[in-house]
């Protein structure tokens, strides 16, 4: 077992905060009494817990090389559906530059049929949901991020408490990052957010964060024990 770092910040008695009415659930403290167990982990989903689809079977789905579909999808619509400013429909009707229509429900079922895991993080997710951690997704995604749920039920491990298409807020928008930490009533510093994309740990350590760079579960392991986040083997629980 790795020891837990008895570290003051790490045990706060949050204060009252009006929650967001753009994110997806309310936070998971419910009195200012309670005694909350720091630091807060955020996490984004697509390619640190979630393979993502996009760069494997989506080109294989529309039978064209990553170049291809890089060149000939219309450059903001996906954008805008992570948003939510557009719905499903909507976006298939500008998928494409050109306007091409194509099988909407056969490319979500592809997608499904994607979602994976990355290697270890579920295991490293149990860990930390074992030891009590507040956790939550913090992640630039469509409502399509219900499918994931369903096929994967990451709510065993955390909230899906910050969803760009619920905020219309996208990362690295540095408001994004102001509105979680509002919304959970914590300062920033108590937030480790987790992100495989650098552009958006920086955003996150620019807003006061501390940021980790997702590589793989493992490094992630060493990461987070070295600012004293306690991890078992789930084996041994």
């Amino acid at each position: 077992m790795i020891s837990l770092v008895r570290h003051p910040l790490f045990f706060y008695t949050p204060k009252i905060s009006t929650p967001s009415r753009a994110m997806a659930t309310k936070s998971t403290y419910s009195s200012p009494s309670r005694r909350r167990k720091l630091p807060i982990l955020l996490f984004d989903v697509m390619d640190t817990i979630v393979r993502d689809p996009f760069y494997h079977a989506i080109p294989a789905f529309f039978q064209v090389s990553m170049k291809e579909l890089l060149e000939s999808k219309h450059p903001t619509a996906w954008i805008e559906f992570e948003k939510g400013l557009i719905n499903e429909d909507e976006l298939a009707k500008i998928f494409f530059k050109d306007g091409r229509s194509f099988d909407l429900e056969g490319l979500k079922e592809c997608m499904v049929r994607a979602y994976s895991y990355v290697e270890g993080v579920e295991e490293l997710l149990c860990s930390l949901k074992l030891n009590n951690y507040e956790m939550h997704a913090f992640t630039n995604y469509p409502v399509w991020y219900m499918m994931i749920e369903e096929k994967l039920k990451l709510s065993k491990y955390l909230s899906w408490t910050f969803c760009s298409c619920i905020s219309g807020k996208r990362k690295p928008d540095l408001d994004f990052y102001t509105e979680v930490s509002e919304h959970l009533g914590v300062e920033p510093a108590r937030c480790i957010f987790i992100d495989d994309r650098m552009v958006n740990v920086e955003a996150a350590t620019q807003a006061g964060m501390v940021g980790l760079q997702f590589k793989n579960a493992e490094s992630l392991k060493q990461d987070l024990s070295s600012l004293g986040v306690e991890l078992v083997s789930v084996e041994d629980s």
